[in-house]
């Protein structure tokens, strides 16, 4: 397995820098120099090894190997077909059915994404272990952002932070809005009596979405839906909490009279591509009949 790395060509600004300096100006850690040098990684200017007080040249060809990637224990690789619609060194974008856990959990121990992307690098031969930025409920379907390296982790997570990743999604929701757009400011946290339900409540954390109808039928509409904040079921409990179930959520109160799961779809994901240096923008067709 070819591990993890990195190269630039020293341009003139960056001339005179020590490698440890220019390395920093690109989010690589201390630690993670510390562990490139003592776990199995290497340094080299035009294939030289070098260490971090080497002075930088216009024209260097400077490669940063990071060390192994080290997959955990219990997690098992599972032969699982994935829909992959983007895919390079860095980073995967996923199209994720429904009735997939993104992650194992206690209920359902196999078959997640994550078992899937296991399985997939050791067919591939490639060195990785699961980075998963973007998360998705298990009964939720559409596009997840994978990093295959924890640097790319790293400055992906920074990214979602910022609120630089953008997601839009697309749902079925019951009844008829009135408006054509509306925002849903109500903070949510978790309900007293269950584990895995969440609520609109005053103690709760800040959550904000924004809704546009798109089609409206006789009994639901179809709605497109962007966050300000990434609370846990926030599009099911806003929608919810305004007297607007998504269809099929049998938890938060929709009825699963056409659909056995929730009509929420991840359609839309857009982000800045670390070592790409350029926005990145993916679809994926919305599944339900509107």
């Amino acid at each position: 397995m070819a591990s993890y790395s990195l190269q630039w060509t020293i341009v003139q600004k960056d001339e005179e820098k020590i490698i440890r300096q220019f390395l920093s100006e690109k989010d690589i850690s201390r630690r993670a120099l510390t562990d490139i040098k003592f776990a199995g990684g290497q340094i080299t200017v035009n294939e030289r090894e070098e260490n971090v007080l080497y002075q930088l040249k216009c024209g260097d060809r400077l490669e940063v190997t990071f060390p192994p990637e080290k997959s955990s224990e219990t997690l098992i690789g599972e032969d699982i077909p994935i829909q992959i619609i983007f895919e390079d060194k860095d980073l995967l974008v996923i199209d994720k059915p429904a009735f997939m856990n993104t992650i194992p959990s206690r209920e359902h121990p196999h078959g997640s994404l994550a078992n899937a992307l296991i399985g997939y690098y050791q067919k591939k031969s490639i060195d990785a272990t699961v980075h998963i930025v973007t998360r998705l409920d298990r009964n939720t379907s559409g596009l997840v952002l994978v990093a295959k390296h924890r640097y790319i982790h790293h400055l992906l997570s920074q990214m979602q932070q910022k609120r630089m990743i953008k997601r839009t999604y697309e749902a079925l929701v019951e009844g008829v809005l009135s408006k054509d757009d509306g925002t849903i400011d109500a903070p949510i946290g978790r309900k007293e009596s269950s584990i895995i339900e969440r609520e609109v409540r005053a103690d709760g954390k800040a959550a904000r979405t924004h809704y546009h109808v798109l089609k409206r039928r006789s009994k639901f509409c179809h709605i497109r839906l962007s966050l300000d904040t990434g609370r846990t079921h926030q599009i099911r409990v806003h929608m919810s909490y305004i007297g607007h179930p998504l269809l099929g959520d049998d938890l938060y109160g929709g009825s699963t009279d056409i659909y056995e799961r929730q009509a929420l779809h991840c359609s839309n994901l857009t982000f800045y591509h670390p070592t790409l240096e350029k926005e990145m923008n993916f679809h994926s067709d919305f599944p339900f009949e509107v």
